[in-house]
């Protein structure tokens, strides 16, 4: 893709959501989306036109739904990637999307950062030739486990919950969305002021000196309760006394890190 724009195909029936991350793509100058659509049918007759390098659909269409466009596209022969993004957590649209050529099924709402990240991943992956069969379906399997993954949030509130970080609390919000950035990109901790609370703050509509202070607080809140016993285990060693707190930025990456450990 060096030199080339990515052609993208966005499929959406919902008008202000397709209109939304059409205009947000714009902004990246490696990305062409060269049609925006409402139903599947429309997605699969511009597709056979057009021979798009990426197509992001959601999986609930009109007239056909997204696992019938990728059937369709994939039996036809396109050389075409998919990313699904959509608001269905269900186990089993995830399970039917590993069976299909899908390169991530996110869920939403995701930021386009995240997003263009994953298109930048999906075309690097697929350029090399080199890559074997094995690799291949290993990086697929990882690929559609995403950051963005309902399994995610619920081992991130495993954590919180065997801490002491209570979910009433602002912090806890701004808490689980710093560690999901972290995750996706570990160098953000180097810029946790600069980066990090910012894109928190953006997400949440305030702003980044209050995320900073909630997250301080909900960090005070979990050691305040005592479970200094709870937050080494977590961790696997004694990492902590009850008189010495961790930053946000070490807390946010001791946790990311142990999450990508155990992916």
């Amino acid at each position: 893709m060096e030199n080339k724009k990515i052609k993208v195909i966005i499929a959406n029936d919902n008008d202000e959501q397709r209109e939304n991350l059409k205009d947000a793509l714009a902004s990246c100058n490696f990305i062409d989306t060269i049609r925006d659509v409402k139903t599947g049918e429309d997605c699969v007759e511009y597709a056979l036109k057009e021979k798009p390098d990426l197509i992001i659909l959601d999986v609930i269409l009109s007239k056909l739904d997204g696992f019938g466009v990728i059937e369709k596209c994939t039996k036809s022969g396109l050389d075409t990637r998919f990313i699904i993004l959509t608001s269905f957590a269900q186990d089993t649209f995830i399970n039917k999307a590993t069976t299909l050529n899908v390169s991530y099924y996110l869920l939403q709402p995701i930021s386009i950062e995240v997003l263009i990240q994953r298109i930048e991943d999906v075309f690097s992956i697929s350029k090399n030739a080199n890559m074997n069969n094995e690799n291949a379906k290993l990086d697929k399997k990882l690929a559609i486990f995403d950051k963005n993954n309902k399994k995610f949030d619920e081992r991130i509130t495993n954590i919180f919950i065997t801490v002491g970080i209570p979910a009433h609390i602002k912090g806890y919000y701004f808490l689980r969305e710093a560690i999901k950035l972290a995750m996706d990109d570990p160098e953000i901790i180097n810029s946790i002021t600069k980066k990090l609370y910012p894109s928190i703050a953006g997400r949440f509509e305030t702003s980044a000196s209050k995320v900073e202070r909630a997250i301080r607080h909900a960090i005070e809140v979990a050691w305040n309760r005592g479970k200094i016993e709870n937050i080494n285990s977590v961790f696997g060693l004694n990492v902590y006394s009850s008189n010495e707190k961790p930053t946000n930025g070490e807390f946010i990456a001791l946790v990311a890190d142990k999450m990508l450990l155990e992916c």
